[in-house]
C-alpha cells in the first residue's frame, strides 16, 4: 500500500497525454487559426535566425533587457494577474511592451525572441504559478513574435544598410516617422491577431468585448515611446538607464493602482461583484430609494443540481459553467442593474426602480437566459463534452414590500428562494410577506446572506442536501 503522498503513474500520464491537452477543445475554425498562427511564429523565428549577427553589445542589451522585464513582472505580477483574469474574453494588453519594442530597436532577431520567451516563461511560471492555459500563451507569445518581426522589417527597410541596433539611427523627421510605422505595425498585429481568435472562440458574443478597452490602444501607444526612449538612452547614455526602468515601474503601478482596486472588488472566475461589494452597492440604492419614495427589486439565484457538474466533468467545467451563467445574467438585464457572486453557484441582482411584475418578468428572463446556455469542455476522461439543459431557481423581495432594510430583503429573497428549490426548481418565488428589519449593529459589511441566514437559524450545506430542501 502506498502512502498518501504517493504518486499515480496512470493519473500522471493522463495529465501529460496531449489528448488531453486543452487547445483541442476549440472550435474547428479556432483550432486551425491558432495551429497556424503558432507555425507562423515558429518559422519567423526560424528564418529570421541568422539575419544579422549577434555581437558581444548585443548580449549586454540583451541582459539588460531580460532584468528590466523580470522585475517589471515582479514588481506587477499580483496586479497582472487580477487584470488578466477580470480581462477574460477581451484582448489582455500590458506593458511588457515597454520591453519587447525596446529589443526590436536595439536587438537582432534572435534575441528578441529570446527575450520573448524568457519573459513568457517567467510569466507562466511566476504570475500564473502553471495555472494559466498553456496554449493561451504559446499563442499570444507568437502573435508578438509576429508583431515584433513586422516592427522589425519597417526598421530594416527605412535603415537597410546599418540593422541592429536602429535606436542609434533614430533622428530627425525620418525617425520618427520610421517609429510611429514600426509601432503601429507591431500593435495592429498582435491586436488583430488576439481579437480574431477571441471571436473565433466565442462567436455567441459580442463583438465590441474582444475589442477590449480604448484606453488600451493609448496604453501601447505610451509603451512605444518609453521603449522608443529607453532604446536611445540605453545607446547614448547607458548610465541613465535605469533611471527609466524605475519610470516604467512607477508609472505602470500608478496607473493600474485604480484597476486594481476595482479588480479586488470582482469575483476572479466570473467577473462579477464579488459579495461584500454587492452589497456596498445594494445598500447604496436603497438608501436611493428609500431617500427618493421608489422601489427596488432583489433576486437571489441558484443553479439547480450545479454539484452534479463538479462531480460528472470536473471543477474546470463548472468554472466554465459559471463564467457563461455569469455572462448570461448580465445580458438579460439592464446595464444599471448590479449583479454578484454570493459564492459557489448562488447570483444576486438588485433592480433599482422596479415593481413586482417587472423583477418577475425579469427573474424569468434570466431563467430563460441560462437555460440557453451551452459550454463545450474537455470531460475527465479527455473528451469534448456540451454541458446545457441548466436551469434556475430564484427568489424575489421588493422594497418596501417587504423589507426597509437591505438584510430584511435579502433575507425574504433568500425564503423564496427555498421556496423555489421545495416547489421542484426551475421556477420563480416571490416572497409572501415583509421581513422585519434588523439592529443597525448587524449591518456589517459581511455577506449579506450569510449572517441573514445564520441570525434566522437557516443554514444551507454547502452540497445543498438538507431536509428542508431537495438535493441541488
Amino acid at each position: 500500500m502506498h502512502g498518501a503522498n504517493s504518486r499515480d503513474p496512470v493519473r500522471g500520464r493522463k495529465r501529460l497525454s496531449v489528448r488531453r491537452w486543452g487547445v483541442w477543445s476549440l472550435p474547428r475554425p479556432a483550432l486551425t487559426y491558432v495551429l497556424v498562427v503558432q507555425a507562423a511564429g515558429l518559422a519567423t523565428v526560424a528564418g529570421t535566425i541568422t539575419l544579422a549577427p549577434v555581437e558581444r553589445e548585443d548580449w549586454i542589451r540583451f541582459a539588460l533587457l531580460v532584468a528590466a522585464a523580470v522585475a517589471h513582472l515582479e514588481a506587477a505580477r499580483r496586479m497582472e494577474r487580477i487584470r488578466e483574469v477580470s480581462s477574460e474574453g477581451s484582448g489582455h494588453t500590458h506593458l511588457q511592451s515597454v520591453w519587447f519594442f525596446a529589443a526590436v530597436l536595439l536587438l537582432p532577431p534572435p534575441l528578441i525572441a529570446g527575450l520573448l520567451a524568457v519573459s513568457y516563461c517567467h510569466s507562466w511560471v511566476r504570475v500564473y504559478h502553471r495555472r494559466a492555459v498553456a496554449h493561451r500563451k504559446a499563442f499570444s507569445m507568437a502573435t508578438v513574435v509576429l508583431g515584433c518581426a513586422a516592427a522589425y522589417a519597417v526598421l530594416a527597410a527605412v535603415y537597410p544598410e546599418h540593422g541592429a541596433p536602429f535606436a542609434t539611427e533614430l533622428d530627425g523627421p525620418l525617425g520618427l516617422v520610421a517609429v510611429v510605422a514600426a509601432g503601429g505595425l507591431y500593435r495592429l498585429v498582435n491586436y488583430g491577431l488576439v481579437v480574431l481568435v477571441i471571436l473565433l472562440t466565442n462567436p455567441d458574443r459580442p463583438a465590441r468585448k474582444a475589442l477590449g478597452h480604448a484606453s488600451d490602444q493609448l496604453m501601447i501607444a505610451g509603451a512605444v515611446g518609453l521603449a522608443t526612449g529607453f532604446a536611445v538612452v540605453l545607446t547614448a547614455r547607458p548610465w541613465w538607464a535605469p533611471l527609466l526602468v524605475i519610470t516604467v515601474l512607477a508609472l505602470h503601478t500608478g496607473l493600474l493602482l485604480p484597476q486594481f482596486r476595482d479588480a479586488s472588488r470582482t469575483d476572479a472566475k466570473t467577473g462579477l461583484c464579488d459579495p461584500t461589494f454587492w452589497s456596498e452597492l445594494a445598500a447604496d440604492e436603497l438608501d436611493r430609494a428609500r431617500r427618493l419614495g421608489g422601489r427596488l427589486g432583489v433576486l437571489l439565484l441558484d443553479l439547480d443540481l450545479f454539484k452534479r457538474i463538479n462531480d460528472e466533468h470536473g471543477h474546470m467545467a463548472g468554472d466554465a459553467v459559471l463564467r457563461a451563467v455569469a455572462d448570461a445574467i448580465k445580458h438579460a438585464v439592464r446595464g444599471h442593474d448590479m449583479v454578484g457572486r454570493y459564492g459557489g453557484e448562488e447570483f444576486a441582482v438588485v433592480l433599482p426602480g422596479l415593481g413586482v411584475d417587472d423583477v418577475r418578468h425579469t427573474a424569468e428572463r434570466i431563467r430563460a437566459a441560462i437555460a440557453s446556455v451551452t459550454v463545450t469542455t474537455i470531460d475527465l476522461d479527455g473528451a469534448e463534452r456540451t454541458i446545457g439543459g441548466l436551469t434556475a431557481s430564484v427568489g424575489v423581495a421588493i422594497f418596501p414590500d417587504h423589507g426597509l432594510d437591505r438584510t430584511a430583503l435579502l433575507l425574504a429573497a433568500d425564503a423564496a428562494l427555498y421556496e423555489a428549490k421545495d416547489a421542484g426548481r426551475d421556477c420563480t418565488r416571490v416572497a409572501e410577506s415583509a421581513r422585519p428589519a434588523l439592529p443597525a449593529v448587524w449591518q456589517t459589511q459581511e455577506p449579506v446572506v450569510s449572517l441573514a441566514r445564520r441570525l434566522s437559524g437557516r443554514r444551507r450545506p454547502a452540497d445543498h442536501r438538507s431536509p428542508s430542501r431537495p438535493p441541488g
